[in-house]
């Protein structure tokens, strides 16, 4: 749309408030600019439509706030806080216009648009009783599209799920236990649960939150375990198990094993704790417990995807299991929760037994699910102060053994807050590590934190870390640097070219790029007739390799996106002869599975590489290639699963991924490609998770340095009422 007719299609009136059809023109300059989206003014037309059916017509501004709650929506936030979006301008919290654009018309930006309109005319907007219900009068209609909360405007579905969470958790935090008492024998098969688990607490020792979350998590129908990566909170989780079923298997009057299900919201987070899981219970310490392998069989537990627990119903939302059709358990475990959203979320709590214990698990840090809500991240707004009650600490300090420091009393606290226990210490990541560091760092830095600048965060690339290394791509040239470096892994990047570290006693060999895992595949390819185990043993090295190495990016287009990277990349290798096509099915294409596929049993998240295995000629003279994807079956037992490409039916090449997409991925080397402008998506938060799937190298590479210190100088707050909904 050219400049000259978007301002012709503004100038119909001399404000865009007056009337609803003036509302109605301006929003659809709003989407042939790409501002909104078709969908957020054809919500707003069919709600015109039927306020002015029954009479009581929309008033000019409510059609404004319908656009903008549904443009709310899709951003991922839940409702619509019109006192927020007064306060803090609508430009900015709607990214309107996005950030990597110039207005055309400067009249055109809703702050302009929106300028002068008060709370008061917002309130009175709101005030329509054929189209918004207000959720402080009982007499209401339910059946109204839209609801308000005060100035928080949601769509009535939306609404539901919050009120639906809040309601649940609720209900489980009030719920009374025996194990709350603690001179109960429940509470005292827990303290010596712990004992047994965490041996003795030392005098004057550090406080053990892995040790606290267990009593605390232990004690009441709901409750949260979060912490950053390293913390240990498989660890803790897998003990806690242990403790609840030593608990319930010595119950005078009822002993018997919980059923405890573990799940994740992808089938790659669900894989990843599957394994996790199988070594914290291979590594416990049951020897004093006298029904130890009872015990260690009653906590071990396969871990799945929420989906499949719920029992997804084909081209429906709703699930087999619900309110009226509950879940068959004692403990649900919901490990990766950060990526839960409000939808999912309200449906699992509405499915929970009445006395089932559910426990959040995951890293409230970390970017929040795709779709709408930050459930984590809402619950844990106060995980850091702690808020303990008096007689929460009394009876953490008694059962746990460990001493809570008064810095963390509160007596004010809420009951939400009795119900969350931050992990404090990394274990992964010490002094030492600059990976650890930059995500402190990061996490410290901005507005919402105050206590680091973006530049003393940049600042640490400079430091003399050697797991973390940054580079700045030239300008005319970047393609080729990125390449190199995704290729070779940029060893020379880092202090040392990486050699020389030491975690410990263990030897940390320098960092690798994908040139890696090919030459692995190419070295290794087993002979014509090569048995079954032959081919899983060379699967499982080729994708060990290319484990080493992960390509991770903030956007989808573009040079610096999925689709530009993947791109570049795969040309780059076919120069090198590591590749032998760039399109189509090729022997060392990686994948991403998109979309769970229980037909061939892959999940959403699943890596696999194609591998062409030798076979002889179908006439018996030379040999031939079978195209092969194998991907890991995920399940801590070491099988490869071989499908082939023609019933692969939802994948992408996945040399780069977006960083949304890692989450519940690990990688021995990660690199973070920033894009050379700033964008809406380009987040603290962001950044942080990008580092956090690194497990021992992290590299940066941006075309612009002040594009990263914009990223970690900005958080995003999704809007939502559920804080104030638990806290009322």
């Amino acid at each position: 749309m050219t400049r000259d007719r978007m301002q012709q299609s503004f100038e119909f009136e001399a404000s865009p408030l007056q009337t609803a059809e003036a509302v109605i023109d301006i929003l659809r300059v709003w989407v042939e600019m790409e501002w909104l989206r078709a969908l957020d003014l054809s919500l707003v037309r069919l709600l015109k439509l039927e306020a002015e059916k029954t009479g009581q017509p929309a008033a000019p501004l409510l059609l404004m706030a319908i656009a903008l709650v549904s443009h709310q929506l899709g951003r991922g936030h839940v409702c619509l806080d019109l006192a927020s979006l007064n306060r803090k301008g609508y430009d900015a919290l709607l990214s309107l216009p996005p950030e990597n654009e110039e207005a055309p018309e400067h009249r055109l930006l809703p702050s302009e648009v929106l300028l002068g309109v008060a709370e008061r005319e917002w309130d009175e907007a709101l005030s329509n009783p054929v189209l918004v219900a207000d959720a402080a009068d009982p007499s209401a209609p339910e059946n109204l599209p839209l609801v308000r909360d005060g100035l928080r405007l949601y769509l009535r579905r939306y609404w539901r799920y919050e009120q639906t969470i809040a309601n649940q958790i609720e209900r489980r935090l009030q719920r009374p236990s025996a194990i709350q008492d603690a001179h109960s024998a429940d509470a005292q098969h827990l303290k010596l649960a712990l004992d047994r688990l965490f041996g003795s607490v030392h005098a004057n020792a550090n406080t053990d939150w892995q040790r606290v979350a267990c009593a605390n998590a232990a004690r009441q129908g709901f409750s949260v375990i979060t912490g950053g990566p390293g913390t240990g909170k498989t660890t803790t989780v897998v003990r806690l198990l242990a403790a609840l079923q030593h608990v319930a298997m010595n119950r005078q009057d009822d002993a018997r094993q919980l059923i405890i299900r573990l799940a994740a919201p992808t089938g790659k987070a669900a894989a990843r704790l599957n394994e996790s899981i199988a070594g914290a219970v291979g590594s416990l310490k049951l020897d004093a417990f006298g029904d130890r392998e009872a015990l260690r069989q009653a906590i071990l537990t396969d871990v799945t995807t929420l989906h499949r627990l719920m029992g997804s119903i084909p081209g429906s939302r709703q699930f087999r299991h619900n309110r009226n059709n509950p879940l068959l358990l004692d403990v649900l475990v919901v490990d990766e929760a950060s990526m839960v959203d409000v939808e999912m979320m309200a449906q699992v709590l509405d499915a929970l037994p009445e006395n089932a214990q559910l426990v959040l698990l995951g890293d409230k840090d970390q970017l929040a699910s795709v779709d709408a809500g930050a459930v984590l991240g809402d619950l844990c707004q106060r995980a850091a102060e702690g808020r303990y009650q008096a007689q929460t600490i009394a009876w953490l300090e008694a059962i746990s053994g460990c001493r809570i420091d008064r810095q963390f009393a509160d007596d004010e606290g809420t009951t939400l807050d009795q119900s969350i226990t931050l992990l404090r210490h990394s274990y992964r990541f010490d002094a030492q590590s600059g990976i650890g560091q930059l995500a402190q760092a990061v996490n410290q830095a901005g507005t919402a934190h105050q206590t680091l600048s973006p530049e003393a965060v940049s600042a640490l690339f400079e430091a003399g870390y050697t797991d973390i290394s940054r580079l700045l791509l030239p300008p005319r040239d970047a393609d080729t640097a990125i390449s190199r470096h995704c290729i070779d892994g940029g060893a020379r990047q880092f202090p040392g070219a990486g050699e020389g570290r030491h975690i410990g006693v263990k030897t940390i060999e320098p960092p690798v790029g994908y040139a890696h895992y090919l030459e692995t595949m190419n070295a290794n390819e087993p002979t014509v007739g090569a048995s079954q185990d032959a081919l899983d043993q060379w699967a499982r090295q080729v994708l060990k390799a290319h484990n080493q190495f992960q390509v991770l990016c903030a956007l989808r287009k573009g040079p610096f996106g999925v689709a530009g990277l993947n791109q570049s990349i795969a040309h780059a290798l076919h120069t090198r002869r590591l590749i032998q096509a760039t399109e189509g099915w090729y022997a060392g294409r990686p994948v991403l599975v998109t979309r769970n596929d229980y037909s061939v049993g892959l999940m959403n998240g699943d890596i696999g590489i194609a591998l062409a295995i030798p076979m002889a000629a179908d006439d018996g003279q030379g040999t031939r290639q079978m195209l092969r994807v194998a991907f890991p079956a995920n399940d801590g037992s070491g099988r490869i699963k071989w499908v082939l490409p023609s019933r692969l039916h939802a994948v992408e090449t996945v040399y780069a991924m977006t960083v949304h997409k890692s989450q519940g991925s690990e990688f021995i080397h990660t690199c973070l490609v920033l894009p050379d402008r700033i964008n809406p998506v380009l987040t603290r938060e962001l950044v942080y998770t990008g580092i956090t799937r690194a497990r021992h190298w992290f590299s940066l590479l941006l075309p612009d340095e002040s594009v990263f210190r914009e990223a970690v100088g900005r958080g995003v707050t999704r809007t939502s009422g559920l804080r104030a909904a638990l806290e009322k």
